[in-house]
C-alpha cells in the first residue's frame, strides 16, 4: 500500500509507526538545542526518552518482521522525487538491532556525559539522536535518492559527535579523516546505483529490481557497493578511519558507530547483492571471502598489540567486520551455485553475528567510558585492579569479554559456531580449487577466534585484574545508576542472544528466505532446545544443557571442596622466588602481553624501536607499532593531492579579467564541443 502522509489512526500500518518513532527523535534532538546547556533536563530527560523511543522502534520492527512488505511515499524531497521508504523483513531486523541496542546506549549516555565534553549537552543530544534518525532511515530507504540524503546525514551527525570535544587538535584529525573516507565511500555508493538504475532514469530500488544486467555492468556495480559499503564498514585497505575516529568520540558514540552504524554497512551489502542486483557470479564470493578473511586477521593481530582501551576495541571491530564479509562471501558463493540451504545457513550468521556483535560490543565502548571517567585513563599501562573498585563495571564487562571471545552461551559463540559449520558441513562445490580452499579458510577462522580471545584476555586481565598500576585508581567510582541501567540491558541482549538462538533463528529466517529463498528455521524448530545447523547426528548446540552443565559443575566443585577440604585451607603469601617486595612494575604489562603475536605476526606491523644508550640518564626501551597501509597508501596519496592542490592553486590570480579569460575559454570549449 502507499500510505498518506498523517492518515488516520485506525489506517496506520507498522511503517507509519516506524516514521512516527523517527519523528519522535527528531524532535528530542530540537528539544536539546532549546535546552542547549541545561545538563540536567538533557540527560536524564531527553536521553532515556530517546532510549524508550529505541524500545518502541525494536517492539514495532518485531512485530513487522513476519509480515508482507510495507511502503510510504512521502513528498519531502524535490519535486518529482519523493522519498520512497519501504519496511520489509530485512530492514525490519535491522531496525530491531538499531532500536534494541541504541536504548542501552542512551540509558548510558544519560549518566555520562558532562558539561566539560566540548560541545553544550543539548547540541550533543541533538547531533545524538539525529545520528539514530538517519540510520533508521536508511535500513527504510526505498529509492537511491532518499537513501543517500540518509546516508549523509547519518555521516555528517557522527562526524559532529566523534568531533565532540572539537578543541583538540588529534580529535579534529580523526573527523576530517572519517568524514573524508565517509565521502569517499558514498561516491562508489552513488556510482552503483547509477549502474543499478540500467539508464532507466528510474532510482527507485523496485526499478532496480526489475533490471537485468549483462554480467560486466552486475560486476561494476558490486564492486562499486563493495568499495562504497566497505569504505563505511572498515574493510582492507578502507580501515584506517576506525582507530582513529573511536578513541576521539565520547564512548557512547563510540559504541552507537561500532555496535550499530557499521551495520548499516552491512545491510547496504545485503540489500545490493541479494536484492537489487540479480544472480550472482561465483568469483563474488571469492572475493568477498579473501577480503573479509584479509581485514578479520588484520583487526585481530592490530588489536592484540594496542595499549590503548578503545584503539583496541576499534581494531577488534575491523576484525569482527571481516568475519561478517566473509560470511557473506561464503553466502554469495553458495548461491551462485544454487545451494540454497547452504547459503541459508551463511546468511543466518551473518544476521546473528551482525545482532551479536551490536550488543557486546556496544557493552565493551560503554564500559571503557565508565573506566574512562573514572580514572581519566585509556592506556592500559596505567591501568589495573580496577576490579576492587569497581566491580558492577567489571562484572558487566566480563560478559562483554566472554562473548567477544566466542565462548558459550553467550551471542558471540553461537554466530561463529553457525559460520564455522557452513564451512566445515558444505557438500561438495562444482570446483577443485574452491573445495580445497574452504577447509584453508576455516583453519583461518579457528585462528583468528583464538587470537580474538587472547585479545579480550588480555583487555580484561590488564584493566581489571592484578594490582593498581597507578595510585589514583584506589579512588576510582563504580559506574553511576543511569549507565548500570545501559550496561545491564546490554548484558542482558548478550546473554539472551546466547541462550535462545533457536527463537532468534526463527526472527532471522524471514529474512534469509526473502533474500535467497531458503531458511533453516524447519530445521532447527524439529531439534526442540537444540540448535540443529545441518543434522542432529552432525553437529548440534543446546545452550541451555551448556549452562545447566557449567552450573552443575560447579555446585559439585563447592560442595566437594566444603565436604573435603573444609577447615583444612591455610593462607599464606605466595612463594615470590625470594624477592618480597612485590609491587605493580612487577606485573605483565599490556606491551608484554602482545610481545608474542608482535613476534609471530612483525610482518603485519610497522615497527619503530627506541632504544637505550649508554648516555641516558633514564634509559628507555619502548616500541611504536605502525599500519604499512598508512605509508605505502595513504601519505603518498595525501602528498599527491597536495601536489595537485598546488598546480591548481596557480590558478587563481585574485584578478578579474583572468577569471573572465577562464570562463570565455570554457565558454568557447563548450560551443566546439556542442557543435560536433
Amino acid at each position: 500500500m502507499i500510505t498518506r502522509w498523517l492518515p488516520a489512526a485506525a489506517q496506520w500500518v507498522h511503517i507509519d509507526w516506524v516514521l512516527l518513532v523517527v519523528g519522535a527523535w527528531l524532535l528530542i534532538g530540537v528539544a536539546g538545542v532549546l535546552a542547549l546547556r541545561r545538563l540536567t533536563l538533557v540527560a536524564r530527560v531527553l536521553f532515556p526518552l530517546g532510549g524508550a523511543f529505541g524500545l518502541v522502534l525494536a517492539g514495532i520492527a518485531l512485530s513487522a518482521a513476519l509480515n508482507s512488505p510495507e511502503v510510504a511515499v512521502l513528498p519531502i524531497g524535490l519535486p518529482d522525487l519523493p522519498f520512497h521508504f519501504r519496511l520489509d523483513s530485512l530492514s525490519a531486523f535491522f531496525l530491531i538491532v538499531i532500536g534494541s541496542v541504541s536504548a542501552g546506549i542512551s540509558a548510558f549516555a544519560a549518566g555520562y556525559f558532562r558539561k566539560g565534553e566540548g560541545t553544550p549537552p543539548g547540541l550533543l543530544a541533538f547531533e545524538y539522536h539525529l545520528f539514530l534518525a538517519s540510520m533508521a532511515l536508511v535500513v527504510l530507504a526505498d529509492d537511491a535518492y532518499a537513501f543517500m540524503v540518509m546516508w549523509e546525514t547519518m555521516a555528517l551527525s557522527s562526524f559532529f559527535l566523534v568531533t565532540a570535544n572539537h578543541r583538540i587538535v588529534e580529535i579534529q584529525r580523526a573527523g576530517y579523516l572519517y568524514l573524508l573516507i565517509a565521502h569517499i565511500g558514498a561516491i562508489g555508493i552513488l556510482l552503483c546505483f547509477g549502474v543499478l538504475q540500467a539508464n532507466t532514469g528510474d532510482y527507485t530500488f523496485a526499478s532496480m529490481r526489475a533490471q537485468q544486467l549483462s554480467p560486466f555492468w552486475a560486476s561494476l556495480a558490486f564492486l562499486l557497493a563493495l568499495f562504497g559499503f566497505g569504505a563505511k564498514a572498515g574493510i582492507l585497505p578502507l580501515h584506517v578511519w576506525l582507530p582513529e575516529a573511536h578513541p576521539a568520540a565520547p564512548s557512547p558514540v563510540s559504541a552507537l558507530m561500532s555496535g550499530v552504524m557499521l551495520k548499516t554497512a552491512i545491510y547496504g551489502v545485503l540489500r545490493v547483492f541479494f536484492d537489487l542486483l540479480d544472480t550472482p557470479l561465483w568469483w563474488w564470493g571469492l572475493l568477498l571471502l579473501v577480503v573479509g578473511l584479509a581485514t578479520a586477521l588484520f583487526g585481530v593481530v592490530f588489536a592484540a598489540v594496542q595499549v590503548d582501551m578503545k584503539r583496541l576495541l576499534a581494531y577488534s571491530s575491523i576484525e569482527n567486520i571481516g568475519l561478517l564479509f566473509a560470511a557473506i562471501g561464503l553466502a554469495v558463493l553458495f548461491s551462485a551455485y544454487g545451494m540454497q540451504p547452504m547459503a541459508a545457513l551463511a546468511l543466518t550468521a551473518v544476521l546473528y553475528h551482525v545482532a551479536g556483535h551490536a550488543f557486546f560490543k556496544s557493552l565493551l565502548f560503554v564500559g571503557t567510558g565508565a573506566v574512562l571517567h573514572a580514572t581519566s585513563e585509556r592506556n592500559l599501562g596505567k591501568l589495573g585492579g580496577l576490579i576492587r573498585t569497581m566491580p558492577w563495571v567489571a562484572w558487566a564487562m566480563l560478559v562483554g569479554v566472554l562473548a567477544s571471545a566466542g565462548l558459550p552461551p553467550l551471542a558471540g559463540f553461537v554466530s561463529e559456531w553457525l559460520l564455522l559449520q557452513s564451512f566445515l558441513f558444505s557438500p561438495a562445490l562444482p570446483s577443485a580449487f574452491l573445495n580445497m580452499l574452504i577447509p584453508v579458510v576455516a583453519a583461518l577462522i579457528a585462528l583468528i577466534a583464538a587470537l580474538a580471545g587472547y585479545t579480550m584476555v588480555k583487555f580484561f586481565g590488564i584493566i581489571f585484574l592484578g594490582q593498581p598500576r597507578e595510585e589514583k585508581l584506589g579512588l576510582a567510582r563504580d559506574a553511576s545508576g543511569w549507565e548500570r541501567i545501559g550496561m545491564a540491558w546490554l548484558v542482558g541482549g548478550c546473554v539472551l542472544l546466547g541462550l535462545f538462538p533457536v527463537q532468534v533463528i526463527a526472527l532471522i529466517d524471514p529474512v534469509t528466505r526473502s533474500l535467497i529463498g531458503a531458511g533453516m528455521a524447519d530445521g532447527v524448530a524439529a531439534g526442540g532446545w537444540l540448535l540443529v545447523p545441518v543434522a542432529i547426528e552432525r553437529a548440534s548446540y543446546g545452550p541451555a544443557i551448556f549452562l545447566l552443565g557449567v552450573a552443575a559443575s560447579f555446585a559439585l566443585a563447592f560442595v566437594l571442596v566444603r565436604t573435603l577440604y573444609h577447615g583444612r585451607l591455610r593462607r599464606a603469601a605466595p612463594w615470590d622466588c625470594g624477592y618480597p617486595w612485590q609491587n605493580a612494575r612487577m606485573q605483565d604489562t599490556a606491551e608484554g602481553f602482545g610481545q608474542p603475536i608482535r613476534q609471530i605476526f612483525e610482518p603485519f606491523f610497522r615497527m619503530q624501536r627506541e632504544l637505550p644508550t649508554p648516555f641516558d640518564v633514564e634509559p628507555r626501551y619502548r616500541v611504536s607499532v605502525g599500519d604499512h597501509f598508512w605509508h605505502w597508501l595513504y601519505l603518498p596519496l595525501a602528498r599527491a593531492v597536495e601536489r595537485l592542490a598546488g598546480v591548481i592553486g596557480l590558478m587563481q590570480q585574485g584578478r578579474i579579467a583572468v577569471y573572465l579569460l577562464y570562463s570565455f575559454a570554457t565558454l568557447i570549449t563548450v560551443l566546439v564541443v556542442v557543435k560536433q
